[in-house]
């Protein structure tokens, strides 16, 4: 199973941005790129939801509507790290967020938690009004 570490979250006002980032190790005879790696936050009371993903094979990005236009994902291969720059937070955006990693696959739903086997602890993602 893939470790995951995600760091970067915090308190912010809204209007400002937060850069997260997910760094994985052990990959198990699998290389960074076989794998999706994506983000997902949990509010309290709500389910958790898909925000952002990033296909290893081929590189194409997912995004909850919620935060197309506001938050980018991308990887540094060199580092084996997933970041989620997260642009113009609002309110709503407060949650934990957890990234997250599957062996990438044809007909894997990129911002479907229960597709994704590696999670890691989560952080923490507070922004003000």
């Amino acid at each position: 199973e893939v470790q995951l570490v995600e760091s970067g979250g915090g308190l912010v006002q809204a209007g400002r941005s937060l850069r997260l980032s997910c760094a994985a190790s052990g990959f198990s005879g699998f290389s960074f790129d076989d794998y999706a790696i994506g983000w997902f936050r949990q509010a309290p009371g709500k389910e958790r939801e898909g925000v952002s993903c990033i296909s290893g094979s081929d590189g194409m990005t997912y995004y909850t509507d919620s935060v197309k236009g506001r938050f980018t994902i991308f990887s540094d291969n060199a580092k084996n790290t997933v970041y989620l720059q997260m642009n113009s937070l609002k309110p709503e955006d407060t949650a934990v967020y957890y990234c997250a990693a599957t062996i990438d696959r044809w007909g894997l739903g990129y911002l479907q938690p229960g597709h994704f086997d590696s999670w890691g602890q989560g952080t923490q993602v507070t922004v003000s009004s």
